[in-house]
């Protein structure tokens, strides 16, 4: 008996039929959306490499998570621009830091939007590391008030001080939480920083504050756009020796599982579309909340294709998010959370 060939496109002539059939459901409530908080009154500065999204002050902040809120969007993620930079990145854990005014500020409007915190120290280092650098020669152990950064013209002689900064990062995580901080998000790929964030957060009794670790964060090209965004490209070298490589799926995986023995609750790939495979791979495996960042350098790209009349930006901005929730992230940070909102009003 000869195959039925119409069999399959009896369910693809209409769009009613098609949305009875369809797999893969994005919903508003599955985004994150990044808001990038910067010093001042009034302020919002278009970033160049990212048209639509804007560096804002806290009041401006408060409208744009309000707005958010108001289109269904789940969550926020704060990245913080501090009015100075220093070597042990005090602004990121300093009660006035500026994610800490924008948290309160946003929650006294809106009590019940979900904040994030991304808990990291390349915005507000001089050096734009994600951690306390010091110069390859010397002495082994330093603390971190005496990690010496190397000169800009070293692109080699200089290493991350794992240890010193994860003081750092669990003082940046309970700080956030203390301002108001939902959900904690460390973004540094540090060897145990979960487990120090957990054990402060623990002791400073915010035993119910959830993690959510970018466990697989690759060392990425697709980060351009972010780091003009947030101040926070590195002065010199990169961050290949803390970030995981491209090429790694099996070591992917033993990140994740190591986050999650130190305590995380939820877990993160970034970037999304070209780590798909890794995304699909931790769904298998892990059977807990699994999320995805669209990054800076996705968004640009097909805001330039359709600013050039290349692709239809609605339907590639819904295609991709598909993609990433059928991959199995059911939560995506995107800078198109708010466009996506309306589009599945």
């Amino acid at each position: 008996m000869a195959f039925p060939i119409t069999r399959l496109r009896r369910l693809r002539r209409s769009e009613q039929l098609r949305s009875i059939v369809r797999e893969t459901h994005l919903t508003p409530e599955a985004f994150v959306y990044p808001i990038f908080v910067c010093p001042g009154e009034g302020v919002r500065k278009e970033v160049r490499s990212m048209p639509g999204v804007f560096n804002l002050s806290v009041d401006e902040a408060v409208k744009e998570a309000r707005e958010a809120h108001s289109l269904g969007v789940g969550s926020i993620i704060l990245f913080g621009l501090p009015q100075s930079k220093d070597e042990v990145a005090s602004g990121a854990w300093a009660e006035e830091g500026i994610v800490q005014q924008a948290t309160r500020a946003i929650k006294r409007e809106l009590p019940k939007l979900v904040i994030m915190g991304d808990v990291c120290l390349c915005e507000y280092t001089s050096h734009g590391h994600c951690g306390i650098v010091r110069a390859a020669v010397g002495p082994q152990s330093l603390g971190a008030a005496s990690a010496v950064a190397p000169p800009p013209s070293t692109t080699t002689d200089y290493e991350i001080v794992n240890d010193a900064t994860l003081e750092l990062l669990a003082r940046t995580a309970v700080s956030q939480v203390r301002a108001g901080i939902d959900i904690i998000a460390p973004s540094d790929m540090m060897d145990g920083r979960v487990a120090a964030i957990r054990k402060a957060l623990d002791q400073a009794q915010f035993l119910n504050t959830p993690i959510l670790s970018y466990a697989a964060k690759f060392a990425s090209g697709f980060y351009g756009p972010f780091r003009e965004a947030a101040d926070s490209a590195p002065q010199f070298g990169d961050r290949r020796s803390y970030q995981m490589d491209p090429a790694n799926i099996r070591e992917a995986m033993r990140e994740i599982d190591l986050d999650l023995q130190e305590g995380a609750d939820m877990i993160m790939v970034k970037p999304a579309l070209p780590y798909l495979d890794v995304i699909a791979a931790a769904r298998e495996r892990f059977d807990v909340p699994l999320a995805a960042y669209q990054v800076s350098g996705e968004y640009a790209m097909i805001e330039a294709a359709a600013r050039n009349d290349w692709v239809d930006r609605e339907r590639v901005i819904m295609e991709s998010l598909t993609s990433i929730r059928r991959a199995g992230a059911q939560i995506i940070l995107t800078y198109f959370a708010k466009d996506a909102a309306k589009l599945l009003a």
